[in-house]
Parts: structure tokens; sequence; C-alpha cells
């Protein structure tokens, strides 16, 4: 009888699969990953290899082919952050309430996001959703009689309150992390050493008088007012270009 040199059966059972294939990257997929560590860890932890870490068994080299570098990277950013702020087809018969409603849904947008208010002016505002947007606000005041020009800068002070505004209450929100305010208790205990302070120096009746009692609008209704004050000084210049022609 002759005797078998092969072995058993290759039965596909007993043959461990092959490695996946890695999935294919897309740029959205990238940017979505950016934004989340953005929101997540902040702009200390947005590093290319910090968003390959995330999007799985990547190296960083191979986000460079579809974000080119970290400027490329933090424009699309911007632009995606950009997106989620809803903009009409069309000004409607309010330009007031159109300005603010851009404000209010742009601030929105920034407490999602606290970083845009960090890197929004450190980019060219270039992209698609980001100039969609002051199209609108160009068309809204331009309908009221006001210059491309004198427009630009109207739509560029709003846009100065909203991010500054944002950016501030961002810087705020890390320092109350950073020294533990926002806990109530830490917090009464900073104000307390504040009014000891003020009242030890003697020449701040005004401030120790508040800081034993602290009150004030909040942020919200305090971004409010500011929007009203530069809401009115535009309706002031729109009527005056209108009264001077």
């Amino acid at each position: 009888m002759r005797e078998s040199t092969e072995g058993p059966i290759p039965l596909i059972w007993t043959q461990p699969p092959p490695p996946p294939r890695r999935r294919a990257l897309g740029r959205e997929e990238i940017v979505a990953a950016a934004v989340r560590l953005a929101d997540e860890a902040g702009l200390d932890a947005l590093t290319m290899k910090g968003v390959a870490d995330r999007l799985g068994s990547y190296s960083p080299m191979a986000l460079y082919r579809y974000v080119h570098n970290k400027d490329g990277l933090v424009d699309l950013m911007l632009d995606s952050a950009a997106a989620e702020i809803p903009v009409p087809v069309e000004p409607g018969d309010d330009w007031r309430a159109d300005m603010r409603t851009m404000a209010l849904e742009t601030r929105a947008m920034l407490g999602r996001h606290p970083w845009f208010a960090l890197l929004v002016h450190s980019r060219p505002p270039a992209g698609p959703h980001l100039m969609r947007r002051l199209e609108f606000m160009l068309a809204v005041l331009t309908r009221q009689g006001a210059g491309v020009a004198d427009a630009m800068t109207y739509a560029a002070l709003v846009d100065r309150h909203v991010v500054g505004s944002g950016l501030q209450e961002a810087e705020e929100a890390r320092l109350d992390r950073r020294y533990g305010l926002d806990d109530s208790a830490r917090l009464h205990a900073a104000v307390a050493t504040l009014h000891a302070l003020a009242a030890a120096d003697g020449r701040l009746p005004l401030l120790t008088g508040w800081l034993a009692a602290p009150s004030g609008a909040a942020p919200e209704a305090q971004f409010e007012l500011g929007l009203d004050f530069i809401l009115d000084g535009i309706a002031g210049r729109l009527k005056a270009g209108r009264m001077s022609v």
C-alpha cells in the first residue's frame, strides 16, 4: 500500500482569515476626527498624530495625502464648524432680526466648538460656508442702503463682538477649570479674597461694595446687550445714509 506524503485536507475552517484590508480614509472623516479631538481635548492636543490616533491604525503621514498640512486641516475644521450655522437663501423683511439670528447662531456654534474663536483669525476666511455666511450678511445690509464697503465694516463689527465674546468665555471657562472656580465653594472663597484685597486698598469703594455682594447680567444677557448696542449704531448709520441721499 502506497504511503501518502500529503498533509491533511486543507479545509477552510482550519485556515486563519487574511488580515483585513485597511479601509480607505476620506477627507470628511479626518476633519470630523480633528473637530472631535479639539472639542474634547483642546487645541494643545490637535496634532496630526493625535488625529491619526483617533482614526485607528493610521500614521500621521497617511493624513497628508488628504489635508496637505496642518494649516489645511485647520481651514477644513473652521469651515466644517461654520457649516453648522444656518444661512437663509435670502434676507427676510427685518434686517435686525437677520443680523441678530446670524450672531446668535454663530455664538451657539462657538459654544460647541470653543477652539473656533482661537483659530478663525489665524487663517484667511476662504472656506465656502464662511464665505456664504458673509455674503448673506452683506446682502442683508446692502438691501438697507449700505454700500458694500460699509456693509463689510458693519458685518465685521458684529463678528468681532461674537468672536470676542466667545474667546472671552472660552478663556474664562479654562481659567475656572484650572483654579477650580467651577466649584461654587471655591468661587465663593476666591471672591472673598478679592473683596478683602479691595477693602484693604482703601481706594476702591465701588469695587469693594460690589464684591461684598456680586451681581450682574449673565454672559448670554451681556452678549445680547452688546449686540443690541452694535445694531443700534448700524441702524443710526443706515438712517443717516438714507437721509443724506
